[in-house]
């Protein structure tokens, strides 16, 4: 009897026609059956949020990939959002993997949770799902919010489709539900990786933009702020920096690993 293909959900939070989704899709095809459902427009920084105003319109789409016709899904919601659609309303059984990215640059250090490329990956692990969250850094911090085909996905497809076969066909360690992978803009698939612990430091330093005055439109814009040297050695952000693809186990249990009965103690005395 024939092995059933492994089944696998990619999103992202660029949105259904970022070039980084399709790099992740046609890498992922050669792994098992691709369900592909995303936001229906660039939906960046969303972290895992849930709008309550989001029209949850699900989208039948055309798109080919390798030569083929696939049936994938726009969804009016955030990248969360889409990963709960498609794991309720789209797939007939749950998936063995959930793919999010190739995201326009890196999500390291304690900005993790801003992310709506790992938004989505926390989301698909609270079904049970293994998750892979995938990041290429950018030479031009600017390109985030486009899709600018100066950006080359080809190494980071390589990681995905590498680290994917992995966790296809290995189970993640006890109190690991996703891996965070970072790739360097000069990365080749030759390019070393390494295990990293989430950096503590704030990678995109934040500031006002804004022209006249509070009465006047503004937000917060973002730039990075710290060197390779200042990293803590063998975190996300130093192994990046350092040229090297950073993963990074991420657990959704965000309880401190303080010693809990000292901390009691202490609060209590």
């Amino acid at each position: 009897m024939k092995t059933p293909a492994k089944q696998i959900l990619l999103t992202n939070d660029d949105g259904i026609l970022s070039p980084g989704l399709w790099a992740a899709a046609r890498a992922l095809a050669e792994l098992g059956y691709v369900w592909v459902a995303a936001p229906r427009q660039q939906y960046s920084s969303a972290g895992r949020s849930l709008p309550n105003n989001s029209d949850g319109i699900i989208e039948e789409r055309q798109v080919n990939v390798n030569g083929q016709d696939w049936k994938v899904y726009a969804i009016g919601g955030s990248p969360a959002q889409a990963v709960q659609h498609a794991l309720i309303e789209i797939l007939p059984t749950k998936p063995d993997l959930v793919v999010s990215g190739i995201n326009y640059g890196e999500n390291v250090g304690t900005g993790v949770t801003v992310s709506g490329t790992i938004g989505a990956a926390m989301e698909a692990a609270t079904f049970g799902i293994p998750a892979l969250a995938v990041s290429l850094q950018l030479e031009v911090i600017d390109d985030f919010l486009s899709y600018s085909e100066k950006v080359d996905f080809s190494t980071a497809a390589f990681f995905t489709q590498t680290i994917a076969r992995q966790m296809l066909h290995k189970p993640l360690p006890r109190d690991v539900d996703i891996l965070k992978v970072e790739v360097p803009v000069c990365a080749t698939p030759q390019t070393p990786w390494h295990i990293t612990r989430q950096s503590r430091h704030r990678y995109y330093e934040s500031f006002a933009v804004r022209e006249d005055g509070w009465h006047s439109p503004g937000k917060i814009g973002a730039r990075i702020n710290i060197t390779q040297e200042e990293a803590e050695p063998g975190s996300d952000i130093q192994t990046l920096l350092s040229g090297l693809v950073s993963v990074t186990p991420l657990s959704l249990d965000m309880t401190s690993r303080c010693d809990l009965r000292t901390l009691e103690r202490s609060l209590k005395s």
